[in-house]
């Protein structure tokens, strides 16, 4: 089989392996669908906090059932790319998706930039009707839903997201869904018009907000957002860079304010999702901006963070 590595940042290079063997209790997958990622986008670029190289990329999958014990074959699936220990004081206390041991697929291990993977079954999802978009776009929806759940949105409540990248739209989209009123700040004027024409939102305004949410992982937007923040109002940082944060102690202390991180999500956030994408609430084809072979996956990485791009999700498809 074929599989891209990325040795060094900046680097790609096709490569023949052999096929994985599975062992009991897991399930030898063939890729069909892979979503492009901003931690795949940062860590080509060499700037992802939590990498080693040389890497696999890739864990925004959709994969076919080639041979499990626990799964038919041919059935489609997705997978939680978030591989946890079960015994630390995390995932004992219900958050495996921050587990002190966490090894995440594509990350601290090889991921599913390759032809076929062998994954344990209790990472795996069937789709139950879902198509290789949709279970491509799970994982980074589930992202969203993950930073919402943390936020304990309410309806009606004043929200703004800070970046209208992938996961910054997921977020909008379903934050609307939940009855929050959203606005985004969003430098790229493209991106801003997507939001405008396809989520029906406004540019952020000048006043504060009940919930901040940043998805830039950029250190000056996420620093700006603190002035963002009602009283009594919380910050979500689902974005993530490598610096030191910095900001007012006394802005933030008299606003009496929560800051929060968000990390990965949990199979409680994948069926949620999922929920939405077999009751039609969510479609995925407006967000995905372009499509790629397997071939192209070198030329990808050297162009997809170009604002001309103008990429939304580039989606790879090895069908």
């Amino acid at each position: 089989m074929q599989q891209w590595i990325c040795n060094e940042p900046g680097t790609l290079s096709l490569q023949e392996a052999e096929m994985p063997q599975r062992a009991p209790g897991f399930s030898l997958l063939r890729v069909r669908n892979i979503g492009i990622c901003g931690t795949d986008i940062h860590a080509f670029a060499g700037n992802q906090p939590f990498f080693s190289y040389p890497r696999i990329l890739g864990h925004e999958l959709a994969v076919e059932i080639v041979e499990s014990d626990a799964f038919s074959p041919g059935e489609l699936a997705t997978i939680i790319p978030y591989f946890n220990c079960a015994t630390c004081g995390a995932c004992v206390a219900g958050k495996p998706n921050c587990c002190e041991n966490i090894q995440v697929f594509g990350v601290h291990t090889d991921g599913g930039m390759r032809e076929y993977i062998v994954v344990e079954d209790r990472y795996i999802l069937p789709g139950k009707g879902l198509s290789a978009d949709e279970l491509a776009l799970v994982e980074p929806l589930s992202i969203a839903a993950h930073g919402l759940r943390r936020a304990d949105l309410k309806a009606g409540e004043k929200v703004l997201v800070m970046g209208a990248g992938p996961i910054g739209l997921f977020t909008i989209l379903l934050a609307k869904i939940q009855g929050a009123i959203v606005e985004v700040a969003e430098p790229n004027a493209s991106r801003l018009q997507f939001c405008v024409e396809n989520l029906g939102i406004t540019e952020a305004s000048a006043g504060t907000f009940k919930t901040v949410i940043d998805a830039t992982g950029n250190l000056n937007a996420i620093e700006s957002g603190f002035a963002k923040i009602a009283h009594g109002g919380k910050y979500v940082l689902i974005g993530l860079q490598k610096q030191a944060i910095s900001f007012s102690h006394p802005e933030f202390h008299k606003r009496e304010a929560t800051l929060m991180s968000s990390r990965n999500a949990t199979i409680e956030d994948f069926n949620y999702v999922m929920d939405l994408f077999r009751s039609g609430k969510i479609q995925a084809d407006p967000f995905i901006s372009h499509r790629h072979n397997w071939k192209d996956v070198n030329d990808i990485f050297k162009t997809i963070h170009l604002p001309e791009k103008q990429v939304i999700k580039a989606m790879i498809s090895l069908a």
